[in-house]
């Protein structure tokens, strides 16, 4: 889409925070009229986001306390990206050590952009099919329920507010929108 520009360009910036997950940056830019502003927002690693097909037509979701919120949430499973570690890698490894399955198959579906407004957050989604039940390996201090459900039912879910993650109804989505037909 082209029109007219409307980049904002870095004048000077300087890290806020810098923890062992998220880093916040605060960058004083200057405008497309060249006047100068602040802008905050929080650096991400990356993230990759996996909706995993059992061959019943299943859906295999997890049921995990997101503490910002105080409440539990059905999500897809996902994970952070390692430093260096490609977006399949961390897909593949995401996938078994929180749920315990491996994939045969792999389809990249696309990239999202979660809160653009104040974050740099970048999660790749992919459809994992083919399969195979092995030995989660949960994270120290993970602590999360898979659950299969019904694929029609996880998408009702996203209809009457059971399910509000957006990785999660981004995923579910766009399978049942580009790939169901």
């Amino acid at each position: 889409m082209k029109g007219k520009d409307l980049t904002e360009h870095c004048v000077r910036g300087e890290e806020l925070y810098g923890g062992r997950f998220l880093r916040l940056q605060r960058d004083v830019v200057r405008l497309p009229d060249g006047s100068e502003t602040v802008r905050e927002y929080v650096r991400h690693p990356g993230a990759v986001a996996i909706v995993a097909l059992l061959a019943d037509g299943r859906v295999v979701l997890e049921r995990q306390h997101r503490y910002p919120h105080r409440r539990d949430f059905l999500e897809i499973p996902a994970g952070k990206l390692e430093p260096g570690e490609p977006h399949f890698e961390t897909a593949q490894r995401e996938l078994q050590e929180e749920t315990g399955y491996v994939a045969r198959e792999w389809t990249r579906l696309g990239v999202i952009h979660t809160t653009v407004a104040y974050s740099d957050e970048a999660i790749e989604l992919w459809l994992a099919k083919g399969l195979e039940q092995r030995a989660a390996k949960l994270d120290a201090g993970e602590f999360l329920e898979v659950l299969a459900l019904p694929f029609g039912e996880a998408v009702a879910m996203i209809r009457d507010g059971r399910i509000t993650d957006a990785k999660t109804i981004a995923g579910l989505l766009w399978v049942r929108v580009f790939l169901d037909g």
